[in-house]
């Protein structure tokens, strides 16, 4: 009997139609077992709204300035910024033309559904562990928001903030090709990983555990990714990422729910005194 698990999903938003496109807008929708990201190349003045979400969602602005409105709060931000908003009714208004990354959880079901990749989810993912949200904040939810510039630190490419459903790392934008002999391969047991492109030409490479069926047995994979695009590692694969390009190239790495391995280690999470983590005290 075949064990095979969920297979990678390889999103070339580059090269392929949006799952919704109006005058202002349009956004590729790709999902993970947990998450469903949206990347939405917008106009000035298109919002992008939510009337009733039922938890947090992260949203990352590449390379434009925009208009949070989330029940009486108001935030004007920039360009290259994320920001964390409540649950309810929120909207995003684009203060210029670029690109906006909404990261949402498995809640936003309608989103689930337009996902490009929503087929490969059909049976679901038992291998992938479920979604249990982490603790409210202390102080409540409302919008919070992070200058990535702030957040740079010598030491570490990483950048990575976290909610009650979601882990986001923002990585530092590469300027020079990765050393092909300074590769990073590992693998989870039990979750994904959503590596989101946008910017640069990437290869990401993939192993594939062998099983007791050898009709499961894949060959290795070397995928060529432009941007924007979207991978999601299914659990136990073997990955690592590289970019091959010069003067710039940046990767965002989605996680949900977040990892507790990293927000364990005291100053690994940019934002970590703003959510207790699981069992803590309250």
């Amino acid at each position: 009997m075949s064990t095979q698990a969920t297979a990678p999903t390889a999103a070339r938003h580059h090269a392929t139609p949006p799952q919704i496109e109006t005058g202002g807008e349009r956004t590729w929708i790709t999902r993970g077992a947990n998450f469903v990201v949206a990347v939405s190349d917008v106009r000035a003045g298109t919002r992008l709204a939510r009337a009733e979400q039922a938890d947090e969602y992260m949203v990352f602005l590449v390379d434009v300035g925009a208009r949070f409105e989330a029940g009486a709060e108001r935030l004007d931000a920039r360009a290259e910024t994320l920001t964390i908003v409540p649950p309810g009714a929120s909207a995003i208004t684009a203060l210029g033309d670029g690109r906006i990354v909404r990261v949402f959880s498995g809640q936003a079901t309608d989103l689930l559904e337009r996902a490009g990749n929503a087929s490969v989810y059909a049976n679901g993912a038992p291998e992938v562990a479920p979604l249990v949200p982490w603790p409210a904040p202390p102080e409540g939810f409302r919008l919070r928001h992070y200058v990535l510039s702030e957040h740079t630190r010598p030491d570490t490419n990483m950048r990575i903030f976290r909610c009650t459903n979601l882990m986001l790392n923002v990585m530092t934008p590469r300027m020079v090709a990765r050393d092909v002999h300074k590769l990073s391969p590992h693998s989870h047991a039990d979750f994904e990983q959503g590596s989101l492109a946008v910017r640069g030409d990437w290869v990401h490479h993939l192993r594939h555990p062998w099983t007791a069926d050898l009709d499961d047995w894949k060959a290795d994979e070397h995928l060529e990714m432009g941007s924007p695009s979207l991978l999601v590692v299914p659990p136990k694969v073997i990955h690592t990422s590289r970019n091959t390009n010069d003067g710039g190239a940046w990767l965002v790495d989605i996680f949900a729910p977040p990892r507790l391995d990293f927000a364990s280690k005291p100053g690994k999470v940019a934002n970590e005194a703003e959510y207790p983590l699981p069992g803590a005290a309250t």
